[in-house]
C-alpha cells in the first residue's frame, strides 16, 4: 500500500453522514452531487437518460479514473430499484457509495479496489415508481411499474422468445448505456425474497428447461458468483423469509425459481457480455426504515466481496504483428461459447470470467483460421487483477472492416433461430421418459 496515498486519505473531505432512511429523488440527488463535488478525483456523476416523468437516471462512477475507461481496468456495475416499490437496494447503494469514498486512502482493501476497478452505481432505475409509493407495503405497492405501467424487468429483448412490449425510456437508456462501457460483472438489486438468482431466467430445451432449469455455458462461474454473495449474508444463506422455496444455500437458477421473459440479467449476459445476477435482499419489499441499519450490516461485506469478483479469470488485448490492437474480434473459450460471441472492445481488450483451471482461448477473425491459446488460471486472483494474457495474432494489417463483415448479434430470440431448435422444442416420447426418469431418480 502506498503510504502517501493513505496519508492523503486522512486529509480527504468527508460528506455528511448518510442517515438510514428512505431518500426521495431530491435528497438522493443532493447526496450524489455532494459526493461528486467533495470526491471529484475518484467520482464522476452523470445521467444516462430520463424516466417517463423526466427524472434523471443517475449513475455515480467510483474509480481512480472515473471519467474514462483505462486499459486493463474492468468495469463493474450495481443497479437498484427497477421495481419502484423494492426500496432496500436503493438505500444500500447510497450507503455503499458513502462507504467507498470515505475509506479511499484509509482502508487498504477499498483503496486497492478503487485503484483497480471502475465501479458504476445506479441507485434507482425506476425513480417514478419509487415516488409513486404513498403507503409502503411489504408485498405489493403501486410503484412496482414505471409511469407507463410497464415492469422494467420484463421489458428487455429476450433471447428465447419474442418480447413485443413497447420498450420504455428507462430500458432504452440502460441498453444504450451498456454499449458505452465494457461492463464485465454486474448485479441488480431487488426485494421480496432472500436469494441470489443467476441466469438464465428464460430458456429452451437446449438450455435445460426439460429439467426445470436453464443453464448458461458459464454455469460454474454463475453459481460461484451467486454463492460469493449469499455465503456472506447469514439471512440469505439460511433463507430467513420462512417461505417454501427451492433455494439451496441462498442461491437459485432463475428459470428454476420461475421463468421470466424480458429480464435484464439475461440481456446483460447475452448482448452486453456482462455477467449479471439478481440479488433479492429483503423478505419485505419496502420495510420500515428502522430495519435499514440491519440490512446494511448483513449486506456490506457481500457487496464489497462481489465487486472483487470482477478480477477473476483472464484479461488482455488482441494485437496483430504490428502491435495494433484489434477491435471486434471474437474471443471465446472452447467448450463454453456464447450464442452471441464475446468480442474485443475498441481498445482490442477482452475480459473472460473463469474459475481456476486450464482453458483454451479461441480468437476468430474473419478470413483467418482460429488462433488458439492455452491459459491456466491460478487458484487466487493476482492482487486485484485477473490473469493478464495478451494475444498476438500471426498476421499484419489493420482489419478495418471487421464490424461490417461480422455485425453484432441482432436483438431477436437467438436461441429459437438455432438450426434444429424448433424441432427440439417438441421432445419425443423417449426424451420425455428420459427426462421423467432423471427428475424422479436423480
Amino acid at each position: 500500500m502506498d503510504c502517501a496515498r493513505l496519508w492523503l486519505g486522512l486529509l480527504m473531505p468527508a460528506v455528511a453522514a448518510l442517515d438510514f432512511s428512505y431518500h426521495h429523488q431530491p435528497e438522493m440527488e443532493a447526496f450524489l452531487k455532494n459526493v461528486a463535488q467533495n470526491y471529484s478525483s475518484i467520482t464522476h456523476l452523470h445521467s444516462i437518460g430520463k424516466s417517463v416523468q423526466g427524472r434523471n437516471l443517475w449513475v455515480l462512477v467510483v474509480g481512480r479514473s472515473p471519467k474514462e475507461h483505462r486499459i486493463g481496468i474492468p468495469e463493474f456495475k450495481y443497479v437498484a430499484n427497477m421495481h419502484g416499490d423494492e426500496a432496500v437496494g436503493r438505500e444500500l447503494l447510497l450507503h455503499l457509495i458513502e462507504y467507498l469514498v470515505t475509506r479511499d486512502g484509509r482502508d487498504p482493501e477499498i483503496t486497492n479496489l478503487i485503484n483497480s476497478t471502475r465501479i458504476h452505481i445506479m441507485p434507482s432505475m425506476n425513480p417514478d415508481g419509487f415516488e409513486t409509493v404513498v403507503k409502503p407495503d411489504c408485498f405489493y405497492n403501486d410503484g412496482r411499474d414505471n409511469s407507463n405501467l410497464y415492469d422494467l424487468n420484463r421489458n428487455f429483448p429476450d433471447a428465447f422468445e419474442l418480447n413485443e412490449v413497447p420498450r420504455q425510456p428507462e430500458t432504452v437508456a440502460v441498453m444504450k448505456w451498456l454499449t458505452t462501457e465494457t461492463f464485465v460483472l454486474s448485479a441488480n438489486l431487488h426485494g421480496g425474497a432472500l436469494v441470489a438468482s443467476y441466469p438464465f431466467d428464460n430458456g429452451v430445451p437446449a438450455t435445460g428447461t426439460l429439467y426445470s432449469r436453464s443453464l448458461t455455458p458459464d454455469d460454474d462461474v454463475f453459481q460461484y458468483l451467486a454463492n460469493t454473495y449469499a455465503s456472506r449474508n447469514p439471512d440469505m444463506k439460511r433463507n430467513s423469509c420462512r417461505i417454501k422455496t427451492g433455494f439451496s444455500n441462498g442461491i437459485i437458477n432463475g428459470y428454476s425459481w420461475y421463468p421470466l421473459k424480458g429480464g435484464m440479467q439475461d440481456y446483460n449476459y447475452i448482448w452486453a457480455q456482462c455477467f449479471e445476477i439478481t440479488l433479492e435482499l429483503s423478505c419485505c419489499k419496502y420495510p420500515r426504515k428502522e430495519k435499514l441499519p440491519g440490512f446494511w450490516k448483513d449486506n456490506k461485506d457481500s457487496l464489497i466481496e462481489y465487486i472483487k469478483q470482477v478480477h477473476i479469470g483472464v484479461k488482455g488485448q488482441v494485437f496483430d504483428q504490428n502491435q495494433t490492437p484489434l477491435s471486434n474480434v471474437t474471443v471465446e473459450v472452447q467448450d463454453r461459447k456464447h450464442i452471441c460471441p464475446y468480442r474485443t472492445n475498441k481498445f482490442g481488450e477482452y475480459y473472460l470470467l473463469l474459475l481456476p483451471g486450464s482453458y483454451v482461448i479461441e480468437v476468430t477473425v474473419p478470413g483467418h483460421d482460429p488462433h488458439l491459446t492455452k491459459v491456466t488460471i491460478p487458484p487466487k486472483s493476482q492482487n486485484f487483477s485477473a490473469l493478464k494474457k495478451d494475444i498476438l495474432l500471426p498476421f499484419r494489417g489493420q482489419l478495418n472492416h471487421i464490424s461490417e463483415s461480422n455485425p453484432l448479434c441482432p436483438r431477436i430470440p437467438l436461441y429459437s433461430e438455432l438450426q434444429g431448435h424448433s424441432a427440439a422444442t417438441k421432445p419425443s416420447l423417449f426424451l420425455f421418459l428420459v427426462t421423467l426418469f432423471h427428475i424422479l431418480f436423480k
